[in-house]
């Protein structure tokens, strides 16, 4: 899509609007302090109260998820593309119809393109308030979030019910879905079948980037992270490059597809005709196709972030496994 802006558009971190609400297992014991960020596009939240920063989507969704020590995200499934990195934080994901069947551990600046068919769960196992950044394949997020039977069940007996047009009724606060409106039917065994139980071998080595690995390969150049002749070779409907201070000249450029800009580390000068900023990390900007613009290290010390753009692969699917 081409957007109508002529200039880029900037969700700074200091200025996001969390929603604690956000999904099926927001009063569950071990989840119920997380937030959900919705930064660019309508994302996969379930509740009214969710602030969307910018509507428009360049081809895909970008979102975040910010919870405190020991706070875990449940195990869900998406049917289109879902990568993360890890802004602030040391963060476990976990994976497997009960959660068990592989692991990994991310720091700070890693990311994980996490294959689709399979539930997957998140936790912060660091000792601070923690954030990772998220990237959503397709411009409607692939229709909302797949629960595992056991977070569903275990929401209701906390007062929380989904609705089968994917809204939550809190009967604390006394809502209950309309008489029209059934509550989403658990998901039958022959869908749940389906699901993939990967191992931890399985994954880590074809869905998994270190940032230190990514830091000595854009040395020179970007590396490309995600992507069909990337370090993790998929075609989920967006490409993803890994930028430092030695790997982009400070000449203007343009793209003719919208490009968004998330520093991980150090301070980016951002020009553009009429214009220019400074993007920190945590910012989310949105450059609009066609834009001629500039992106280069304001000061000295580390400094990378990545780069997202839109590609014409359909429905912003990952690869299976395998």
């Amino acid at each position: 899509m081409t957007l109508t802006d002529t200039a880029p558009r900037i969700v700074r971190y200091g200025e996001l609007k969390p929603c604690k609400t956000a999904f099926i297992d927001a009063h569950t014991p071990g989840s119920d302090q997380k937030e959900n960020f919705t930064i660019i596009g309508g994302g996969v939240s379930e509740s009214p109260d969710q602030h969307v920063h910018i509507r428009d989507t360049p081809g895909f969704n970008i979102g975040a998820a910010g919870q405190p020590p020991r706070c875990r995200n449940s195990l869900h499934d998406h049917n289109t593309a879902e990568a993360f990195f890890v802004l602030k934080g040391r963060w476990r994901f976990f994976w497997g119809r009960w959660g068990d069947a592989g692991k990994v551990t991310l720091e700070e600046g890693d990311i994980f393109n996490i294959p689709t068919g399979i539930f997957r769960g998140f936790e912060n196992i660091g000792t601070d308030y923690g954030m990772i950044m998220a990237f959503l394949g397709g411009d409607d997020a692939g229709g909302g979030v797949m629960w595992a039977p056991q977070v569903v069940e275990e929401a209701a007996a906390h007062g929380l019910i989904l609705g089968e047009n994917g809204v939550l009724y809190d009967t604390k606060k006394g809502q209950t879905p309309p008489q029209d409106i059934a509550p989403m039917p658990l998901m039958p065994e022959a869908e749940l079948a389906k699901r993939g139980e990967p191992t931890t071998a399985d994954v880590v080595p074809h869905y998994v980037a270190r940032y230190w690995d990514l830091m000595a390969l854009a040395d020179r150049q970007p590396a490309k992270v995600i992507g069909p002749d990337a370090i993790l070779r998929d075609r989920p409907g967006f490409e993803v490059d890994f930028i430092t201070r030695r790997s982009i000249p400070a000449d203007q450029y343009t793209c003719n597809a919208p490009e968004v800009l998330m520093p991980m580390k150090g301070h980016w000068h951002l020009g553009w005709d009429g214009g220019e900023t400074v993007l920190a990390p945590g910012d989310t900007c949105l450059v609009p196709d066609g834009v001629a613009r500039s992106v280069a290290p304001s000061m000295t010390g580390e400094a990378s972030l990545y780069r997202i753009r839109r590609t014409d692969d359909p429905a912003g699917k990952t690869m299976p496994l395998g």
